[in-house]
């Protein structure tokens, strides 16, 4: 089963939405220091409890090129959106990230038009 890390600046509800459709999902908030968690402490995590870091924060990109996966990284590129829209795409894509995800994609880039892998 596929597993995911939702970082902070991005909804709770998505959490939800995906725990709803059968995979584990958990927010930073979920942890001890939940909001206030940097980035490595994020990808110590998804090392640790073998997640997938979905985020908004294009130093995982960076981050991705210098040192590779682990962790598995998706990466949100849709600028300002409302959650309500943001969680239609993932309904709407969640079949196609799960399988990029199980065919062994490191990276892949998720916005309004594409999922490119990396």
């Amino acid at each position: 089963m596929l597993k995911f890390i939702i970082d902070t600046q991005l909804p709770y509800q998505l959490a939800r939405l995906l725990k709803n459709i059968g995979f584990d999902a958990n927010h930073t908030t979920f942890y001890p220091r939940g909001h206030l968690l940097e980035d490595k402490e994020i990808v110590e995590i998804a090392k640790s409890e073998t997640r997938v870091i979905i985020t908004k924060d294009s130093d995982f990109l960076h981050s991705y090129l210098l040192n590779g996966a682990p962790p598995k990284i998706l990466l949100l590129q849709f600028g300002n959106i409302k959650n309500k829209h943001l969680l239609s795409f993932f309904e709407n894509n969640i079949e196609k990230i799960a399988a990029m995800l199980k065919d062994n994609a490191d990276f892949i880039i998720f916005d309004s038009a594409q999922l490119i892998q990396l």
